[in-house]
């Protein structure tokens, strides 16, 4: 079986996608959490996964990156000709997909290297410590300081950095933006556009939607579990209506 072809808005079948999910169905238990969800994403592309709170955007995350919860009950998730849906999160993580959560986990009593070290303890191994310290010269600056005590726009970067040491193919970010002032949201979106000119593909989840919208390529928007659009992030930051609608802005 291959990839399935991506999809547009309008359900017209174009060129193959580098990630696809395919009627995809998860669940917390018996709560039907992400609903017969189809998108795709194309090599080196950011895509806003935009919503209410509810509309199961982090649980789709969490459904690519192949965790447990929720579980993934129907549908196919496709990689670069590869079937996430048949991977458990350590192949997933090794395939390529990498998860920076809301929380950022990043690990107590452990300095700003250490972690990233910890990352590459393993193969497939990504970015080197130089590349990513010129990514990231805060990191090299505080590189001896427990990572915990970093500020929360340094905690961020950190996680990205922790995310890059791997060899990364699909960077899931949950909320990244949350907590942090506005002259950081735009370094971080600064740090992110770098990030897509390696070719890095970017799924972005993200209550700040203007600012999501403003850095992606395109949007999806899900609404109690469904999409209900898929196309160009430009189109809604001109439509007021749908974002009224669906996003409350």
């Amino acid at each position: 079986m291959t990839a399935p072809f991506n999809k547009n808005a309008n359900n017209a079948a174009t060129t193959p996608a580098f990630l696809s999910l395919w009627e995809v169905e998860a669940y917390y238990g018996e709560s039907y959490i992400v609903q017969n969800i189809s998108f795709s994403i194309h090599e080196g592309e950011i895509l806003a996964l935009l919503g209410r709170n509810g509309a199961g955007k982090t649980s789709t995350l969490r459904t690519i990156a192949r965790l447990d919860d929720p579980a993934l009950k129907h549908g196919e998730i496709w990689l670069d000709h590869k079937p996430l849906h048949n991977m458990k999160s350590y192949e997933a993580a090794q395939n390529g997909i990498a998860l920076v959560p809301e929380d950022r986990r990043i690990i107590p009593g452990l300095t700003v290297e250490e972690n990233l070290q910890l990352a590459q303890i393993a193969p497939p191994v990504g970015w080197s410590l130089e590349r990513i310290y010129q990514l990231f010269p805060r990191l090299g600056e505080r590189r001896k300081q427990d990572g915990v005590t970093l500020s929360g726009g340094e905690q961020q970067m950190l996680a990205i950095a922790r995310a890059l040491a791997r060899d990364v193919k699909v960077l899931l970010l949950d909320e990244p933006y949350e907590g942090l002032a506005p002259v950081i949201v735009q370094e971080i979106a600064k740090t992110l556009n770098i990030i897509r000119d390696q070719g890095i593909t970017t799924v972005i989840v993200e209550q700040n939607a203007v600012a999501a919208l403003k850095l992606a390529d395109r949007a999806v928007i899900l609404d109690t579990g469904t999409v209900v659009y898929d196309g160009s992030a430009q189109e809604v930051l001109d439509d007021e209506d749908l974002r009224a609608r669906y996003l409350a802005i």
